[in-house]
């Protein structure tokens, strides 16, 4: 991975100042009142009280009195497609809800997934998310380029991204949970995964799209994908992702179909290791926390789908304390009908606490940390982006603290994670801005609010949900 490139005295600046900054770097470092510049696609100071005099080529000054300077915020987990399923199955647990929800999903197709992509894109980039990943696992055949479509989706909104390229193998009449026309074959899957690889992944340090192997989950792919998948991404260099230990049910699949729990299966089939991150991991012994501690496994924790789906709670201090990398997640937008990780800060905290840690089991600032710089470790870019310190990108996001919302709440990061949903005044990727003002800046939401309800619409009328 190349180094940060120096600051070669012609680059444009940004200055931020007069503002709250949390930086989520390792002392965890905050200035009540202090300034960050910004000069090119990269962060060149940070400190207390005003920028530094004399500076050349700034282009903007922004004096941020009465707002918190965060890293943007990461999303580790999600499957945009869901955004044209919402409030659907409202009331299922995790496989009841997957069964009622595949014969849908198995019809999307290529303008489907884009326009699903733009509204879930747009609500996450307006709540600050500078970096997102998608989880597409759904490839009907004759559906057109569903992952190009994605990634478009994601170049225009401006963000940074990385797509999870899945699949799934094992249909119904396998033992598995979706329909037998959802499901690709493994030569075709492990091919389309690999053109995926080769066509979209970018290794840079300041890459905007990059791409993971991702089959879908033990219930619905063969062991011979998951073993070949984890060959594939090492051989290619790329992260791997996938669902594990998110129900009950899945632990009881995992025993009664390989004689063994879902992490002891995972580390059978190679998928241990810390190029690999998965979702959920509510269901999680100390056995399997020590694994995944040992071989640096990550964990993407979403709060609020585990909460919709009953799931249960995942052990996300145990796994803090025991050193394994975690971040936030959406999921689904099907299982999270609001697509915001900034309430997922929120909703880390209050639902940790309801277990046996109780008061103790995470505060603002970790919540903050799961946001920003687990992500990026859990993504595998920590070394780029999730705090603020000179030489990373500038992916940052000012947060206007002075509304009545916020305002007589003394310290600015309880009053973000507390706290009602604070506007975005601006968010920055590669130092450019994506949003101003609490509007996105290079696509038109109305125009995306249209076109995800026309979407919904035409794939409910094929599902036959509507008459």
């Amino acid at each position: 991975m190349a180094a940060p490139a120096a600051h070669d005295g012609t680059q444009q600046r940004v200055v931020i100042e007069n503002c709250s900054v949390a930086t989520v770097d390792a002392s965890d470092t905050e200035y009540p009142s202090g300034h960050v510049v910004v000069a090119g696609n990269r962060i060149e100071s940070v400190g207390s009280g005003p920028a530094p005099s004399g500076l050349e080529n700034v282009v903007r000054r922004i004096d941020a009195e009465g707002h918190l300077l965060t890293p943007g915020l990461v999303n580790t987990h999600h499957h945009f497609y869901q955004w044209i399923t919402r409030g659907l199955a409202t009331d299922h647990n995790l496989f009841d809800w997957l069964v009622a929800l595949y014969p849908t999903w198995a019809r999307i197709d290529e303008p489907m997934a884009y326009a699903a992509a733009q509204g879930s894109l747009a609500v996450m980039a307006r709540g600050g998310v500078t970096t997102a990943m998608d989880h597409h696992y759904v490839y009907p055949r004759d559906a057109g380029d569903l992952s190009g479509a994605i990634i478009r989706a994601a170049r225009e909104t401006g963000v940074r991204f990385t797509l999870a390229r899945g699949s799934m193998d094992r249909g119904k009449s396998d033992g598995g949970l979706p329909p037998d026309f959802a499901v690709e074959t493994l030569d075709g899957a492990l091919s389309a995964t690999e053109e995926t690889v080769d066509t979209y992944h970018d290794a840079s340090f300041d890459a905007m799209t990059q791409i993971a192997v991702a089959p879908c989950s033990p219930f619905s792919v063969s062991t011979e994908l998951l073993r070949d998948a984890a060959q594939l991404a090492r051989r290619k260099g790329v992260r791997l992702h996938t669902h594990g230990s998110e129900t009950v049910e899945e632990e009881k699949f995992c025993h009664e179909l390989f004689g063994m729990g879902p992490t002891d299966y995972f580390e059978s089939t190679g998928w241990l290791g810390e190029d690999v991150w998965m979702a959920h991991c509510v269901h999680m012994n100390d056995s399997d926390i020590a694994a995944f501690a040992r071989t640096r496994t990550g964990v993407a924790h979403c709060p609020s789908s585990n909460a919709r789906l009953a799931a249960g709670i995942a052990r996300v201090p145990d796994m803090l304390a025991a050193g394994v990398p975690v971040g936030l997640g959406v999921d689904g937008t099907a299982s999270n009908e609001s697509g915001e990780l900034h309430t997922e800060l929120r909703n880390a905290l209050l639902v940790n606490r309801l277990g046996p840690h109780r008061e103790r089991a995470l505060n603002a600032r970790q919540a903050l940390r799961l946001g920003t710089y687990g992500g990026a470790e859990v993504l595998g870019r920590a070394e780029q982006i999730g705090s603020i310190e000179p030489g990373k990108l500038a992916d940052l996001v000012l947060w206007k603290m002075d509304t009545v919302a916020h305002a007589s709440i003394a310290d600015p990061v309880t009053a973000l994670v507390f706290g009602a949903a604070a506007p975005v005044a601006l968010a920055l990727v590669n130092g450019e801005p994506v949003v101003e003002n609490s509007r996105l800046t290079r696509v038109d939401e109305d125009a995306i609010a249209r076109s995800t309800r026309t979407e919904a619409r035409r794939l409910a009328a094929i599902a036959g949900l509507t008459d």
